[in-house]
């Protein structure tokens, strides 16, 4: 049984509170500003300079030159195009990473290096306008967000409450939350917005250099991320660990990392700063994911080499000091604060039946975010088990999972199943409980909320413990009222010769002078009837045992018998003219009424595969 789920379609936008900045102003005020330059001063052929990290921290020049100025390239910005001139960018052109180099004329700023073209063969980049990179830079934001302080901000009078924030959010039911389906939605509203596949001119990609993990695994945030304008790239990386004599402040032209994970194993986004103001930055000259206001731990970077390709070269980096936090997200620009610090959820993974491996245990944290944390959360998941049991043989495994929402407790979750032929790999993790029930929680319709801890152990076995459902057949064909319905089951195992197994099924008496269909499937495909969450900590709840025993055998038949659903209670079996008795005559909210169907679980000692149906006369009853 499924209800109706009902998201919000729209949040309401409350009091924000702004933190203060130091001598920023809008878009009007920008042409008065000494050390900026309007678009309306520039000229083709103007020269001037940018400032990048080639290798290292410290930023360095390259010359740049002004073609021209596209108008309304985006709503209300333009965007200059300029030749850039450096012994390095002779031969890498366009570079992932450069996103944000702050470009001058006049040693006065006019914005950020941010859009190229794909297989171009010669160095020209376009610019996004300072003035629209300051307007974001200007926005309010409010005090926090997901329950997480976005900084330490002065005592200030009380605002109207928030509601969740809209960007980013998984349109579709919280109890089957997707991962893949959640990617294809992000990346859907970010091309609403910014040049499309089949543009000649689009964003520079920003690389995301992962450390720590697998082919498998780099190919599916490949194949997650890459939509979203981020680039894969199996390039190493580092943790949280300070480097000697690594900055303690964001600089113009420096490198900038947003870490999605960080421990034993890593993925940063990196970029490069436009401008310094006070606490804040702006950066990237284009969004990151175009996810509004957010709270996502941030690093200085340290670059170590620009490689070349002829499709698209990038930086390759490492964190150097874990450093603020990306605090809004938007068209024209990242904003980080120097003060900032996100939340972050520690996970960790202890894997059984492995003995020898000599890693058993993992642990790393990641960003806490709507799409970001449920997909690298598998992502890394995978990875792990992998890198722990690669192993080309049939493996069973079980999961049990807890997992800890701030002010709802911790609840346990359990996953299973059979890699036949090699280890599970991170996509069967994408359809993991414990990452559905993380992207539930935080693309909830109600409130934010915060996950603060994620634990999974999963323990092996290497064997195959399946088998597969040849048939099934009635013994009786016709039974008395009252009486069970016998059907023998013909299940055939992996290895050896198939076994025969008869199971009784209660029948109901009011059944009597009716066909019975019975549906006969696996446990784990038949989800528990409950009804449709009408908050948070009833989604939660519904998370926790939403199957029947993965190791048994499911049958099912309808009662006619009538059955609602209401404030998050189920009531079955209701007598007739039940439910016209408890309708509300003069309100519109009421119990809603369902088929509801009985079910009869047997255990098996094994996972089956496989459905099949049978039917089964009852006689009438003679009076």
């Amino acid at each position: 049984m499924r209800f109706s789920h009902w998201l919000i379609a729209a949040a309401l936008l409350g009091a924000l509170a702004p933190l203060p900045l130091s001598g920023l102003a809008h878009a009007d005020g920008v042409a008065n500003r000494p050390d900026i330059l309007p678009v309306s001063a520039l000229k083709p052929g103007m020269k001037g300079h940018g400032l990048t990290v080639f290798e290292g921290t410290k930023p360095e020049r390259f010359e740049v030159e002004i073609i021209d100025v596209l108008k309304n390239f985006q709503p209300r910005q333009e965007l200059i195009l300029v030749k850039t001139k450096h012994p390095r960018l002779e031969v890498v052109k366009v570079v992932a990473g450069m996103s944000g180099s702050p470009i001058y004329i006049n040693n006065k700023m006019i914005g950020a290096y941010a859009y190229g073209w794909t297989f171009g063969k010669e160095p020209v980049a376009g610019v996004t306008p300072i003035r629209s990179m300051l307007d974001d830079l200007s926005r309010p934001l409010p005090k926090e967000i997901f329950g997480w302080p976005l900084s330490a901000l002065p005592k200030q009078k009380k605002v109207a409450a928030r509601p969740p924030s809209g960007a980013n959010r998984y349109a579709g039911a919280t109890d089957s939350y997707d991962v893949r389906a959640h990617g294809k939605q992000v990346a859907a509203a970010r091309g609403r917005l910014l040049p499309g596949a089949d543009s000649p001119v689009a964003p520079v990609a920003t690389p995301l250099l992962i450390g720590g993990m697998s082919g498998a695994s780099v190919a599916l945030a490949r194949d997650l991320l890459a939509p979203l304008g981020l680039e894969p790239m199996q390039a190493g990386g580092g943790d949280s660990e300070i480097e000697k004599d690594a900055p303690t402040r964001y600089v113009d032209g420096g490198a900038v990392g947003v870490q999605l994970i960080r421990g034993d194993m890593s993925a940063m986004g990196l970029g490069t700063v436009t401008r310094v103001e006070g606490d804040k930055l702006v950066a990237f000259g284009h969004p990151m994911m175009q996810g509004g206001v957010t709270s996502l731990p941030t690093a200085i970077g340290r670059v170590l080499w620009f490689l070349a390709s002829d499709m698209r070269s990038f930086k390759i980096g490492v964190p150097a000091r874990p450093v603020g936090a990306l605090v809004n997200d938007r068209l024209a620009s990242i904003v980080v604060s120097h003060s900032a610090k996100a939340p972050v959820i520690p996970v960790t993974l202890k894997i059984k039946g492995v003995d020898g491996a000599p890693y058993t245990s993992w642990s790393f944290e990641v960003a806490h975010e709507k799409f970001m944390t449920p997909a690298f959360m598998a992502i890394a998941l995978g990875n792990a088990l992998q890198a722990t049991a690669s192993e080309r043989q049939d493996v069973s495994w079980n999961a049990t999972s807890r997992l800890t929402i701030r002010g709802h407790g911790t609840i346990t979750l359990e996953d299973y199943g059979v890699a036949i032929g090699g280890t599970p790999d991170p996509n069967d993790f994408i359809r993991s409980n414990l990452v559905r029930s993380v992207g539930g929680v935080l693309n909830n319709p109600w409130q934010e909320a915060l996950v603060e801890r994620a634990e999974m152990e999963i323990d092996l076995r290497y064997s195959r413990e399946i088998m597969r459902l040849r048939g099934a057949e009635v013994l009786e064909s016709e039974i008395e009222a009252g009486r069970p319905a016998r059907i023998r089951l013909t299940l055939v195992p992996f290895a050896g010769k198939e076994v025969t197994r008869v199971i009784s099924v209660p029948i109901p008496a009011h059944l009597a002078g009716q066909r019975v269909q019975l549906e006969i499937a696996p446990g784990y495909q038949v989800r528990k009837e409950r009804a449709d969450a009408e908050n948070l900590s009833a989604m939660i709840r519904n998370f926790e045992d939403p199957t029947h025993p993965v190791k048994s055998v499911v049958v099912s038949f309808n009662t006619n018998s009538g059955a609602v659903a209401f404030r998050g209670h189920v009531a079955k079996n209701l007598p007739p003219g039940a439910l016209d008795t408890i309708r509300p005559t003069t309100a519109s909210v009421a119990p809603e009424a369902f088929r509801t169907e009985a079910r009869h679980v047997v255990p098996l000692g094994e996972f089956m595969v496989g459905s099949d149906r049978v039917e089964v006369n009852v006689k009438p009853i003679l009076r």
